[in-house]
């Protein structure tokens, strides 16, 4: 690979890579493999959640949820292993491949002879990787560089998006603290600061998060709302 290559690669990657949503970053990030990365035909995104659950997210064709659920039940394959043990694995040959003597098979039934799975991130409630499939044999042989690379830049994409999506979520949550706040305050006639401590005593007497009472609190007054028009 040479440095030229990468440089072109790179410029590639970060005009298709833009910044969005979770959801949208991770399709990015897939349709970018496929159409920048030599020999990828398919891709698709592995996340391994904190109940141990594996979940295939932004498949570039549909036909990648069989293939990966079948690695998921083995526990064999490299996507399954970039989920959740090394961090970059290629496989250019199934057919031949001795470590997944199950998983090579069905590969081939699917027309993929060669694949790449790439660990894209580490997180407190999830960690992922990318899986790369190709139909041609020999793929994936000098890779490495490529896939760091790219492996680096959707990491960047993603981090920035969770970021975002972090944002998101905080600003809701504390939008929906604020409704509940004023709930309690009208319905017991006390202060902020002792609705506040209301909701907080709820959350610890029930083992609840405060969020969750609050939201829960809302949902309740949207429903009496309903059931009084109809």
């Amino acid at each position: 690979m040479t440095d030229s290559h990468l440089i072109e690669t790179a410029q590639r990657l970060a005009k298709a890579l833009t910044p969005g949503d979770l959801d949208h970053t991770l399709r990015q990030i897939t349709t970018a493999a496929v159409e920048v990365l030599p020999e990828v035909r398919w891709a698709s995104i592995t996340v391994l959640h904190s109940d141990g659950r594996l979940e295939t997210v932004a498949p570039t064709d549909d036909m990648l949820l069989e293939v990966d659920a079948a690695q998921y039940k083995l526990r064999e394959g490299p996507c399954y292993q970039a989920a959740v043990d090394s961090a970059h694995v290629t496989a250019p040959d199934l057919a031949t491949d001795q470590r997944f003597p199950r998983y090579g098979g069905i590969a081939l039934d699917h027309g993929i002879h060669a694949q790449a799975g790439i660990r894209l991130f580490d997180a407190a409630r999830s960690q992922g990787a990318l899986n790369l499939y190709s139909s041609a044999a020999g793929a994936f042989k000098d890779f490495e560089s490529l896939s760091r690379l790219f492996a680096h830049q959707s990491a960047t994409a993603i981090a920035y998006a969770q970021e975002i999506q972090n944002l998101n979520e905080a600003m809701h949550t504390r939008r929906t603290i604020g409704q509940a706040v004023g709930i309690v305050m009208e319905r017991y006639k006390l202060t902020d600061q002792r609705a506040f401590a209301f909701l907080t005593r709820l959350s610890q007497d029930h083992n609840v998060k405060l969020r969750r009472v609050a939201q829960e609190l809302v949902n309740a007054l949207e429903q009496d709302g309903r059931d009084a028009r109809d």
